[in-house]
């Protein structure tokens, strides 16, 4: 590990040197299945070819110009967008975390045009939304915001998946927006019940507040569809996008419609390097070979197989609590601490995380095949049992 480097990662001992679809190689030669797509990113795998080829022809075109000048590439960008998503308008930027900073911003915006003197949103306990400053306040997680204080005032926390406890502020005159995510992912592969989200639409809409969707881990066709919240039909203001957008390539996107369009103008927010020439090539690249592909379709058939698999295999053991997700956002909850699991499973050639301590979670490429699915079936739910039988043996024996 670099000295050179500040220790904010606590990073496993491995590196990659090349990728190929699902399969990355470390500087040994070793090859491993990847099972988190960099965390949900490598959506198309690593080193698709068409991505590599418009990344490079752009290198070789344009790169930058600044948001001063009109950029082609990001009106279409904006314009597909939008056209998939069913919203009016996009900005783009670098990050999920510059994402929700915008969603944040408009918010306030649209508070302030209420009348509100301190506009505030109902963000979900368990949620995470981001590590600046505004997004880590909004992120329903204690332990990552110690040592950060004083946080950023204006947050309202409720239980996630729970709309009744959200309907308990409909009378509170300084709420003005609700930011959550369709389907938790650092909180734990979370799925809220059905409906849920088409009642904090119906919510949003009585009491004039902004319905903001934070996608970055669900959506580009994570869940089986384009957007996670197109699972109940519903349509939000603003919606949060990054990840899987520029299948690697650093791309983060503030999508809106109804309450929030034309909330900015000129000069109330930007970004220097956002939606240059380059990444919205590769970010156009990425629809372009998901529309060509049915990528979308995959995804949700692929899903479904390996949750099958899981349960089939895991779903007999009491201590196996849930094994929940939609599309290829998989989680395993465990009764006990499961982070050793990411060690054992890099031994065995497989990528995986653990997140909210005993929660397996599982993001492969979207384009994963049937044998893979079944080999990160077969190696999770092997590393799984081994755990449980050796904590019953030491129980036993203790």
């Amino acid at each position: 590990m670099s000295d050179a480097l500040q220790s904010t990662y606590n990073r496993l001992p491995v590196a990659f040197e090349r990728g190929e679809g699902a399969w990355l190689w470390d500087t040994e030669g070793r090859r491993y299945l990847d099972a988190l797509s960099g965390i949900a990113v490598c959506g198309l795998g690593h080193a698709h070819p068409k991505i590599a080829a418009a990344i490079a022809d752009q290198a070789q075109t344009l790169i930058h110009t600044s948001n001063l000048y009109r950029i082609p590439l990001q009106e279409q960008l904006a314009r597909r967008l939008c056209a998939l998503a069913g919203m009016d308008q996009a900005f783009f930027c670098n990050s999920g975390a510059e994402a929700n900073e915008a969603a944040i911003k408009l918010a306030r915006l649209h508070g302030h045009r209420r009348g509100i003197v301190n506009p505030k949103i109902i963000v979900m306990e368990g949620s995470f939304h981001g590590r600046t400053l505004a997004t880590l306040s909004a992120t329903g997680n204690p332990r990552i915001q110690k040592g950060f204080e004083p946080l950023v005032s204006g947050f309202l926390r409720v239980p996630f998946g729970d709309s009744t406890a959200v309907a308990e502020y409909r009378d509170d005159p300084e709420v003005a927006a609700i930011l959550v995510e369709p389907i938790t992912g650092e909180g734990g592969i979370r799925v809220p019940p059905d409906g849920y989200l088409q009642d904090l639409r119906a919510l949003a809409s009585q009491n004039d507040w902004l319905l903001m969707l934070d996608e970055i881990q669900a959506g580009i066709g994570r869940t089986g569809e384009w957007f996670a919240f197109q699972h109940e039909g519903i349509l939000p203001d603003v919606l949060s996008l990054a990840k899987g957008l520029g299948n690697g390539v650093p791309i983060g996107a503030s999508l809106v419609a109804g309450r929030a369009r034309d909330l900015f103008t000129p000069g109330m927010h930007g970004t220097t390097f956002g939606g240059n020439p380059l990444v919205c090539r590769a970010a156009l690249a990425v629809l372009d070979v998901m529309q060509e592909e049915a990528i979308c379709e995959e995804a949700a058939r692929r899903g479904a197989d390996l949750l099958r698999m899981l349960q089939e295999r895991l779903g007999h053991r009491p201590e196996v609590l849930e094994i929940r997700g939609r599309g290829l956002m998989l989680g395993v909850e465990l009764d006990r601490p499961a982070g050793e699991l990411v060690r054992t499973a890099l031994d065995r050639g497989l990528l995986i995380n653990v997140t909210a301590e005993r929660i397996i979670r599982l993001l492969p490429p979207l384009i994963i095949n049937q044998r893979q699915a079944t080999e990160i079936a077969d190696t999770v739910s092997e590393i799984t049992m081994e755990l449980l039988t050796r904590d019953e043996r030491q129980r036993v024996t203790a």
